[in-house]
């Protein structure tokens, strides 16, 4: 019997050690479970987030520009000063271009000011008046090289200038292209070829220039061709942006007339 119970106190130690293996294996275990399992499902998670398509951001309306308000009205037109195209006397209507002779569409609606001119005749003056772009590196030259011209040749002169100008000529040449073309044309007009050119180098009419755009920029103008339908009598001033097909303005000039 006592031999017995040495045996089972003998074999207690060993029983006692193989259980606590048995513990810390299985605890092992189900840590390593947890741990695998977390992971997996952390990944699980991501490749779903992952296939979902990013919320798209609020869809916010563009806001339009509203265009500017005029801070001053239309200065009237001064036939001294002015260049006008038509007969003073007998025109009840002005038409106003503010204009830059390197913008293509200012070369596109002066065919329809001519138009303008042949249908209404006497009754309407076409005044034209500069506002040269920043970004048409040429237009400065252009409308300084108009006011030379006029200097020696006068109000025809200019004029002659302004068609020959928005004719043929390659106004988007280099700026050195340009004056040379600015120059045969005012050549061929019958300048004073060194006076002419002491004009223009000498920047002569540039304040007169920038004069007419800060005018017109009071009056509402911020692009080319900027345009007034303007009643010489009353002095009301109905605007016509843009490069307008001829029917608008005739709108707006017989409403005047």
């Amino acid at each position: 019997m006592a031999n017995i119970q040495w045996q089972e106190a003998q074999s207690s130690p060993s029983g006692d050690r193989q259980p606590g293996r048995n513990v810390w294996f299985s605890v092992s275990l189900a840590l390593l479970g947890v741990i695998v399992g977390f992971t997996l499902g952390k990944m699980q998670s991501t490749a779903l987030v992952a296939q979902i398509p990013p919320a798209a951001p609020p869809s916010v309306p563009a806001q339009e520009q509203p265009a500017p308000e005029p801070s001053g009205p239309v200065p009237a037109v001064d036939f001294a000063a002015d260049h006008v195209r038509g007969d003073k006397d007998g025109a009840t209507v002005a038409v106003i271009e503010y204009s830059d002779f390197q913008c293509p569409y200012c070369k596109r609606v002066h065919p329809t000011y001519q138009q303008i001119m042949q249908e209404y005749g006497d009754k309407v003056v076409w005044v034209y008046r500069h506002y040269p772009l920043s970004f048409h590196p040429n237009a400065q030259a252009l409308a300084e090289g108009a006011e030379c011209v006029a200097e020696q040749k006068g109000n025809d002169g200019f004029w002659l200038y302004a068609d020959a100008v928005y004719g043929d000529m390659d106004v988007n040449a280099d700026a050195a292209t340009v004056k040379a073309a600015i120059t045969k044309t005012a050549a061929d007009i019958g300048v004073n070829a060194v006076q002419f050119r002491t004009c223009l180098d000498g920047g002569k009419y540039a304040q007169k220039v920038q004069d007419q755009m800060d005018a017109g920029a009071a009056a509402g103008v911020s692009g080319t061709p900027g345009n007034f339908v303007y009643n010489l009598r009353t002095n009301e001033a109905t605007p016509v942006n843009g490069a307008q097909p001829f029917a608008a303005f005739k709108t707006a000039i017989d409403a005047q007339l």
